[in-house]
């Protein structure tokens, strides 16, 4: 093999003997010996390839890939352009500790601002965003090199993973990857002529790769051997102390353990939550948590003596509106992330910021508090109220709570951003134990979702997987439809909120009446997309729903392939329930007799 395929090679066995399994690769010239040596990998069986023609989208399936398994994807592009595309993902892996790792091929340093074509200067172009930027020396004496390569690989896994520095840490690493002609693998011999003589150890990317040290570890062993990532309460801290009157707010969290131990202390200290979705569930999880804290009147009589931030609260403004409150004392958990993410504070009033290991929790519980039954029922009462009211329309929280009810056990549902997000913690009082909700609100962003909801579904084979999307959400990753027929292909269903634009501005302050008339236009966006005829020209079936039963049976049925289920709603209608909906809770609260203290 020449340098550059030899370079390849030796770089995506040693990802491969890390445990890397998932790579998606988008076509280009200066990046052909990473294709090469995917493809001859998946061959062996040892990774499977994900092709894409945009690599937005590409870095996106990437990040579904990876999201619930949390073992690192690739993403191999060529130069230029193609590594800027990669940019909304990695921001959002950032923020959400994804582990990715972006292979990106680059022009040789004599090509480099000498207005060869396709050349710019890629290192550092994805900012402090990533764990890990690295460059690679342009290949050219492998022997001498493969060394240097494979441990590079092992410092970009750890990195993505977190496996040196506790699970919250684990995120995005940038590889820039140089490489000189020749691109493609050297031709075979000519019929009938002999093979040139080669020693094993010449050939550090061999099959073999036992033939000596550049070959990789005997056995199949990394070159490099990892620690597993570390608990996320890991490490000495002192337990935050017990204190009857605390309400918690679990917010976005990097992972399924980091949401466990969030709940695990709440249930210790007896203390009632305020979860956003996906955070789990339990028995002191307040059923539509945020629509309480609407109640200004009722939460300024029964304030909590101290509010515990976990994580990132996303939904909403209620929240930051409590923590500004100076009768309230404000405490967060970080989770110990780069950048702002991980000191949750966004209106400067925390006074004290503790380090995710002191939700440790030993011995016995405290049970459930006094202040947490009141909560509790109040939280009871609005659910009931606010059932009792609900009818048949199909508006968002509705939607969502059908949806939500009628997925099949062991299901994952992607939620898109904005409004759909706020639909489903205002629309279902508890979320089931058996249905994973699965968020991209690293930053929260309307970009990727459909290639994000595809890399989930690749990702649990065998398994009920479901996104719900609004219309512009939807149309924002259109792009993520496009798959080619030898790629691998997910069973997807795909309900798509169809309001025509984004209505959830019509809630905020830019739907007041007298704002209405630049409202439309600069803000909900219609764009009067034929959203069926979208999925047919990518050979998609779509189905269009008007009411709750009939979306529940589609929901419930099997999905081959992926389906796309289109549901009609009159966005104009949001800022209206809304209101209708603060007034019932507004109700609730102030009747029924006093709650029990």
């Amino acid at each position: 093999m020449n340098p550059s395929t030899t370079g390849a090679r030796v770089l995506l066995d040693e990802l491969c003997r890390l445990g890397m399994r998932e790579l998606v690769l988008c076509p280009g010239s200066r990046s052909a010996p990473l294709a090469y040596a995917a493809h001859e990998l998946e061959t062996e069986g040892r990774l499977r390839l994900h092709v894409r023609v945009d690599e937005r989208s590409a870095a996106f399936l990437a990040l579904g890939l990876a999201k619930e398994s949390l073992s690192p994807a690739a993403v191999v592009t060529t130069s230029g352009t193609a590594v800027a595309n990669l940019h909304p993902a990695v921001l959002e892996a950032h923020h959400g500790a994804v582990p990715l790792i972006l292979l990106t091929a680059d022009r040789p340093p004599e090509l480099r601002g000498v207005g060869a074509n396709q050349a710019t200067d890629q290192l550092g172009l994805l900012g402090g965003a990533v764990r890990l930027m690295a460059e690679l020396e342009t290949p050219s004496d492998p022997t001498r090199q493969a060394a240097a390569w494979r441990t590079t690989a092992a410092r970009a896994h750890a990195a993505a993973t977190g496996d040196l520095a506790g699970s919250g840490l684990a995120g995005p690493v940038h590889l820039d990857l140089p490489y000189r002609d020749p691109l493609a693998p050297d031709p075979p011999p000519r019929t009938g002529a002999p093979a040139p003589a080669r020693r094993e150890r010449d050939d550090p990317g061999s099959r073999a790769g036992t033939g000596g040290a550049v070959a990789g570890r005997p056995d199949g062993r990394p070159w490099v051997t990892l620690p597993e990532p570390p608990a996320p309460t890991a490490g000495p801290a002192p337990p935050l102390p017990h204190d009857p009157e605390t309400l918690v707010v679990i917010g976005e969290l990097p992972t399924a353990a980091h949401r466990a131990d969030a709940l695990r202390w709440a249930r210790h200290h007896g203390a009632p939550v305020i979860a956003e979705p996906g955070a789990g569930t339990g028995d002191l999880v307040l059923p539509h948590g945020t629509r309480l804290l609407g109640a200004r009147d009722w939460v300024g009589a029964h304030l909590p003596s101290r509010l515990l931030v976990i994580g990132r609260p996303t939904l909403g403004r209620l929240v930051p509106a409590l923590t500004r409150r100076t009768d309230v004392r404000v405490e967060v958990v970080t989770t110990g992330e780069p950048g702002a993410h991980g000191w949750a504070d966004s209106t400067h009033e925390a006074e004290a910021v503790h380090p995710f290991a002191a939700l440790a929790v030993t011995g016995e519980g405290w049970g459930v508090t006094p202040f947490a039954r009141v909560w509790l029922e109040a939280a009871e009462r609005c659910a009931d109220a606010l059932a009792a009211v609900a009818g048949a329309d199909l508006d968002g929280p509705a939607l969502a709570r059908a949806v939500h009810d009628a997925l099949p056990p062991d299901a994952a549902l992607l939620l898109g951003s904005s409004s759909v997000a706020r639909d489903v913690h205002l629309g279902i009082p508890r979320q089931r134990p058996d249905v994973d909700l699965v968020t991209s609100r690293g930053l929260a962003g309307i970009d990727g979702c459909v290639s994000t909801a595809v890399g989930l579904a690749l990702s649990r084979p065998g398994r009920p997987t479901a996104a719900l999307l609004g219309d512009l959400t939807f149309l924002h990753d259109a792009n993520g439809l496009l798959i080619g027929p030898d790629e691998p292909r997910p069973d997807l269903t795909i309900v798509v909120v169809d309001d025509d634009g984004g209505s959830i501005f019509s809630t905020l302050e830019y739907g007041a009446p007298e704002l209405s008339g630049s409202l439309r236009r600069l803000f909900t966006t219609p764009t009067g997309t034929d959203i069926s005829a979208l999925c047919a020209a990518h050979g998609l079936h779509c189905t269009t729903v008007t009411d709750v039963a009939e979306l529940a049976r589609v929901v419930a049925g099997p999905a081959q392939g992926i389906r796309v289920v289109r549901v009609p709603i009159d966005g104009d209608r949001r800022r209206e329930t809304e209101a209708r909906t603060h007034e019932v809770v507004a109700a609730a609260l102030g009747s029924g007799g006093p709650l029990r203290s």
